[in-house]
């Protein structure tokens, strides 16, 4: 059973590349120098689904070791959170960001690099298809009689900030149990040079000319910029993560798009009815009625979704190899901080012949799995709002201060 989940894991990390830049993509990529990943922020834990060949002489890990893992294993004790949140934000607003950083190879030696990531988009829609992580070493200068200070110092903030650090509720700001403390003396910050800077900008540039080029051949067209013709929001980086832990079938539509189409499919919805992601982003949900799906119902949801009402009901519906599954669906609102409805989950539990004794069961659980989504869609709202207030407030701050005279 656990060799066939594991099999079942490496087709979907294989997946993630081959269904978007064909079979050939890897070993384009395997020709690239340097040390870089690609991470698919829309599978759970934003794992990693490639490693380069001149990963392992930088870190020690074997290229396998690391797919299915988040990047963050490359972290430490001594590695600067401040860096880590600054790597968390650029996730979140999709957006490069470049910072120097101390990481350990896997023998738990610290090394410094220049970290280079960058978002990779769909051309049409503006989608995150991956993350783009190139990693440049620094080179250590040339080291003075008097170094102990600073060294000492920044081995005493660590300890203050370890005391003082709180969980957070993304992937990456996981905060780090390891106390180990082995080397911490001897490394000093260190600065990029310009060539560092360069020489990560031009790995770059070669792996998105690589990407851009396969991309083609699967006509799903990719960039290092988002397009300003976006037909379809993409969710940020961290809802994607938050709705990626939970485990249910399920989709999210927006009701304020044109035809109200899927922005979000969980791994179970995309497992049961057998389409891919990029297949289903952006489809209105009748994709999976057919010949025999009752109008009645489809009339009923639809009344339901007019009214910004909740409703249960029992529908055959199809997979794309076209054979056909009964569900119970639940179709529910979600609404924001001022009461507005902006997205719709359509929930899906497969297998319901309609006793009773389960249609009670399920309507419990579908009404926990829908409290689950609202929950966890309302928070990262509710989050994006501060960060606007704070962003705001700062401007205003920034304006006021320029209209005084100093003089």
């Amino acid at each position: 059973m656990e060799s066939s989940t594991a099999a079942e894991e490496e087709r979907g990390l294989a997946a993630s590349l081959t269904a978007r830049y064909s079979d050939w993509v890897a070993e384009e990529l395997d020709e690239l120098g340097g040390s870089f990943l690609l991470t698919d922020p829309a599978m759970p834990g934003h794992p990693i689904v490639y490693a380069s060949r001149g990963l392992p002489a930088l870190t020690g890990y074997p290229r396998r070791a690391v797919l299915g893992r988040n990047a963050r294993l490359f972290q430490g004790a001594a590695t600067d959170r401040a860096a880590v949140a600054g790597l968390r934000e650029a996730v979140r607003a999709q957006r490069a960001h470049q910072v120097a950083i101390l990481n350990y190879r896997r023998d738990g030696e610290p090394h410094w690099v220049l970290l280079h990531v960058a978002p990779v988009f769909h051309a049409a829609d503006g989608t995150v298809l991956h993350f783009l992580a190139v990693q440049v070493p620094i080179a250590a200068a040339p080291r003075r009689a008097a170094c102990r200070g600073p060294a000492l110092f920044a081995a005493c903030r660590e300890e203050a900030r370890v005391e003082e650090e709180l969980p957070c509720a993304t992937h990456a700001g996981e905060v780090f149990v390891d106390i180990d403390k082995r080397g911490l003396e001897a490394e000093e910050p260190r600065v990029a040079s310009g060539c560092d800077k360069e020489k990560a900008l031009s790995t770059a540039s070669s792996i998105f000319s690589a990407l851009n080029r396969y991309s083609k051949l699967t006509g799903l067209v990719v960039c290092g910029k988002r397009c300003d013709s976006v037909g379809i929001p993409a969710l940020s980086s961290s809802l994607n993560l938050s709705l990626g832990r939970i485990k249910q079938s399920f989709v999210l539509t927006d009701r304020h798009l044109p035809d109200m189409p899927i922005v979000y499919a969980s791994d179970a919805f995309l497992s049961l009815t057998g389409y891919s992601r990029e297949e289903i982003l952006g489809c209105n949900c009748r994709f999976l009625s057919g010949p025999d799906t009752s109008v009645d119902v489809l009339e009923e949801i639809s009344r339901h979704i007019c009214c910004e009402q909740a409703c249960t009901v029992r529908l055959l519906n199809y997979r794309k190899d076209g054979s056909t599954f009964r569900d119970l669906l639940q179709v529910s609102p979600i609404r924001n901080a001022s009461g507005k409805v902006g997205l719709h989950p359509f929930q899906v539990f497969p297998g319901s012949h309609g006793a009773s004794y389960a249609s009670a069961l399920y309507n419990a659980e579908l009404n926990n799995n829908h409290n689950i989504i609202a929950f966890v869609v309302s928070l990262c709202y509710l989050i994006h709002d501060l960060l606007n207030f704070q962003v705001e407030q700062i401007n205003k701050v920034f304006e006021l201060s320029s209209c005084i005279d100093y003089r």
